[in-house]
């Protein structure tokens, strides 16, 4: 008999330790699991956000002045840095080396000359369209029409909208880029060129416009009627593959900076003011230029396939793409 109690109590015994043993393996295996999606979700340290404060791109500036990524992200302990990249060629080639994750608001030219070139970069969402905000502008009294422009010399960048506004302000008046003498050039440099008198005529966007014209300067034309002038919010394809939970909250991020541009119109010029060293009265009036909705619409894929058309006919892009398969919308 006590044999048999014996028995009893080393099998009790036994049982006890082995359940002791499943619940510990699963409570390891729990914290594990736990373990492994914590370390899924901080595997991103740091996001890099391009910045580009001109020509008036308001929700960049109301993201950076009001922290609004940085108290996004900082919940799971990643960092955010705003590498002052302001040409769309730079952004791409940092896209293409792996350092920038974000170009928020980059000309629809330079993502499909680098998409062309095999740069691995996608549009999420729109960043802007003004086409008022993009000028023609001359000095002389005697320019005044498109026509006038023939035989001048003319400044401006090149494969920008502002090249593209130039191109398409000439060909509606059945003239080709032969019958100008086009320069390559930046807009503060191309500004300055036309106030010397050492070019007859400067493409001008932004802040640049309103101090060219306190200058003497006057407009030939605007965009309107030649071109969206589109700015497309773009994004690193494999950065888009391994973290969609970040771009989504990105996005949020920005609509939030759209809404507090609504919600806060004294504020918001105030902030692009102080950022564009431009008075507030010259704010006010330039952000009524710009439509800054981020949804992808049909009018905006014709747009960009024809600034490709535009790229095409320059002889600036060799290779065509299809630019629905350029776009991965996650602003819906």
């Amino acid at each position: 008999m006590k044999s048999l109690k014996r028995l009893s109590a080393l099998l009790t015994a036994a049982v006890l330790t082995t359940s002791l043993i499943g619940c510990g393996a699963a409570e390891k295996g729990s914290n594990s699991a736990d373990s492994s999606q914590k370390s899924t979700e901080q595997k991103v340290s740091n996001v890099n956000i391009s910045y580009v404060k001109s020509p008036l791109n308001v929700p960049s500036i109301v993201e950076k002045k009001k922290n609004l990524f940085q108290d996004e992200f900082s919940k799971d302990n990643i960092k955010v840095t705003f590498p002052e990249i302001t040409e769309g060629s730079k952004m791409t080639e940092a896209v293409a080396s792996g350092s920038l994750d974000f170009c928020n608001a980059i000309g629809a030219t330079s993502v499909i000359l680098a998409a062309s070139n095999g740069v691995n970069i996608k549009i999420i969402g729109m960043y802007s369209r003004a086409p008022k905000a993009f000028t023609i502008m001359a000095k002389d009294p005697n320019i005044k029409s498109i026509e006038d422009l023939k035989g001048k010399k003319i400044v401006g960048p090149k494969g920008t909208i502002l090249h593209q506004l130039l191109l398409g302000a000439l060909k509606n008046k059945n003239m080709k880029i032969d019958d100008v003498q086009f320069i390559n050039m930046g807009i503060p440099q191309g500004v300055s060129a036309l106030m010397s008198g050492s070019s007859d005529v400067a493409l001008v966007a932004g802040p640049a416009v309103s101090q060219a014209l306190e200058k003497g300067a006057h407009i030939v034309t605007t965009g309107e009627g030649i071109l969206d002038a589109t700015i497309v919010i773009a994004a690193r394809k494999d950065f888009l593959d391994k973290h969609m939970d970040i771009a989504k909250r990105y996005m949020n991020v920005h609509n939030k900076s759209l809404q507090f541009m609504k919600d806060n119109p004294d504020e918001t010029y105030k902030l692009a003011s102080e950022e564009t060293q431009i008075s507030v009265d010259k704010v006010k009036e330039m952000y009524n230029w710009y439509d800054f909705s981020p949804k992808i619409t049909e009018k905006d894929i014709k747009e960009l396939e024809k600034t490709q058309d535009f790229l095409m006919e320059n002889g600036m892009l060799k290779k065509k793409i299809d630019i629905k398969s350029l776009i991965q919308d996650i602003s819906k």
